[in-house]
């Protein structure tokens, strides 16, 4: 067991990984030699040479439309995109043919392809460095994806992500690579996909965020202690599949519910969450379910952008309001 943040526990997921299965394969602008933007490969390229650990041209089409062709071929490829805002001129190629190849074959063929890439802000970046896509992505058939909220879990999953037979788009929240660590297993390990993990037990409101919502999260349900509120607070993991037996068992029990996401309002995750628990608990609710989001803009640049995230007090005053109702 090792005390390791949640960068490092995806680098050893990539290490060991890499060391299991010679398929395994890592790709991206500067993420051979300098080991990415933040260093997530930081020495797979000296490890396993640069046949199977290599930097590309500044052309994210590129990258995702030959993972798409080394997978078809018998690779595993790791795609890494620089930064969250620059997948869109990848975007046609993941969804006109990664996600579409199972269906497309009719369930014969799939593209084991995991595109990651930082999401999310907090680092005061630049235009495009900033961005919540999950919406984009979770929307698409045939893609799975995932964000982890801790260094254990960004192994686990790395690990599942890479052995699965189709695409997975994996986020990683840029904003607390580094900031806290954790005990990590040494020996590889799984988390499934498509599997939340109720992090505290409630019974007055269920509260579901993933990524780096769920430090917020946590803060929140911290400044709340002395208002005698129970919270049940969900780390949902996998924004495609959702977990929703787990989601949904709670709010029976609870009786109410809270989504927070950083990524803005309007048709975002929290939307799907709430209509799903509308849905198939609706005659266990005792009050609306409700969101808390960022705000329908594009996000600030560096001096703004504390404006437009979602706060622990914003988080709490909800909850707040919710459970009194």
């Amino acid at each position: 067991m090792a005390v390791i943040n949640l960068l490092t526990a995806i680098n050893q997921a990539l290490d060991q990984k890499m060391a299991d299965d010679d398929k395994v394969v890592v790709f991206g602008e500067d993420a051979g030699y300098e080991g990415g933007v933040f260093r997530v490969t930081a020495g797979l390229q000296k490890k396993y040479g640069e046949d199977r650990v290599f930097d590309t041209p500044i052309a994210e089409a590129a990258i995702t439309g030959n993972a798409i062709g080394m997978a078809i071929n018998g690779l595993r490829p790791v795609a890494e995109i620089q930064f969250d805002g620059f997948v869109f001129p990848g975007y046609t190629e993941i969804v006109t043919h990664m996600a579409r190849y199972r269906n497309r074959s009719r369930g014969k063929y799939g593209l084991p392809i995991v595109v990651r890439f930082p999401v999310g802000g907090g680092i005061r970046a630049l235009e495009h460095h900033s961005e919540s896509l999950e919406t984009l992505l979770g929307h698409i058939p045939g893609l799975k994806v995932v964000m982890p909220s801790t260094p254990y879990d960004a192994k686990g999953l790395m690990v599942s992500a890479i052995e699965d037979p189709d695409p997975v788009i994996y986020m990683e929240p840029k904003r607390i690579y580094r900031s806290g660590k954790q005990d990590v297993p040494e020996e590889m390990y799984r988390i499934p996909i498509g599997k939340a993990k109720v992090v505290q037990e409630g019974s007055d409101i269920t509260v579901v965020a993933w990524g780096a919502m769920m430090r917020e999260a946590e803060k929140a349900i911290k400044l709340l202690e002395g208002e005698n509120i129970s919270v049940e607070l969900i780390d949902l993991r996998t924004i495609n599949p959702i977990d929703e037996e787990t989601i949904i068992e709670s709010v029976k029990k609870t009786g109410r519910f809270l989504v927070v996401q950083e990524a803005v309002k309007t048709y975002g995750p929290g939307a799907e969450l709430m209509s799903l628990v509308n849905e198939k608990a609706f005659l266990y609710l005792e009050a609306a379910p409700t969101r808390v989001t960022g705000f329908d803009i594009t996000v600030p640049l560096a001096k703004g952008e504390m404006f437009h995230f979602v706060q622990p007090e914003r988080i709490a005053a909800e909850i707040k309001k919710v459970a009194k109702f």
